[in-house]
């Protein structure tokens, strides 16, 4: 277990799936939460389950591609919870198409959300971690295709924002480590949430195959056998929250039960 008394932690994309695994493990590590997500009832949902378990959170409903969406979901959280200690960058989509496909607006919009709003939203909360000179954590989602694109479905644009996820996050470190801010970011693979229920569904008329054929294609090449949980993930994001990580920083780290080893 890892201590987080007293800290504050703000989670984009928190509202279902990793994100609230994200959310819920945090929490339970002593730590008060801001539930960020596009649509208000999920936000609410993972709030009210932090609240009756005895933690503390707080929902806030914000699309984080607009920069005035972010400054007032940042000044909500801190008005709420106080100063943001820990950030954790999780909002995310996927478009299952080829990249000769692709709408130019579909391609802006995975790079606005995957990519972009992480800046904006590091862009709003690191100053004031400067400011108070305590340090902080930045923690990004990038993924398993951030460093090896999917061969069974079609998300090169997919996997190409969360290779700027990982080059954003090694700048960043960078950026950052003067004043003592850890920024890593969290790659995984194959997790039993709504994306991969999507690429199953697209694959499955695609390809004219059983829905569920290409999560079992997926999950046959996972060296430990099984699909990953959020929790699983949440597990990793525990550990890069705490001060058991303090001396990393600029680190992309694979949790693919070994499907990914570099």
């Amino acid at each position: 277990m890892y201590d987080l008394s007293g800290r504050v932690v703000l989670v984009t994309g928190a509202g279902r799936g990793i994100g609230r695994a994200i959310a819920l493990r945090l929490s339970a590590e002593g730590a008060s939460v801001a539930i960020v997500d596009l649509d208000p009832a999920t936000a609410e949902t993972v709030a009210a389950e932090i609240d009756q378990s005895g933690g503390r959170a707080i929902a806030i409903a914000a699309d984080v591609t607009r920069a005035d969406a972010i400054e007032r979901m940042r000044d909500e959280s801190i008005a709420a919870l106080g100063p943001i200690d820990i950030l954790v960058n999780n909002a995310g989509i996927n478009i299952v198409k080829p990249f000769l496909d692709l709408s130019e607006n579909e391609w802006d919009r995975l790079f606005g959300i995957n990519i972009r709003s992480y800046w904006l939203t590091a862009r709003a909360i690191a100053p004031a971690m400067i400011a108070r000179g305590r340090g902080g954590k930045i923690i990004n989602a990038a993924s398993r295709a951030g460093k090896t694109p999917s061969k069974l479905s079609p998300t090169g644009a997919y996997a190409t924002t969360k290779h700027a996820v990982i080059g954003f996050t090694r700048a960043l470190a960078f950026e950052l480590a003067p004043h003592k801010i850890n920024v890593n970011c969290y790659c995984p693979g194959v997790v039993d949430t709504a994306m991969w229920d999507l690429i199953d569904r697209e694959m499955a008329q695609r390809n004219q195959v059983d829905l569920g054929a290409t999560r079992a294609r997926a999950v046959a090449e996972i060296p430990l056998g099984r699909i990953q949980t959020p929790e699983d993930v949440a597990n990793l994001v525990a550990f890069l929250a705490s001060a058991e990580s303090d001396y990393m920083t600029g680190q992309a780290i694979n949790i693919t039960g070994g499907s990914e080893i570099h």
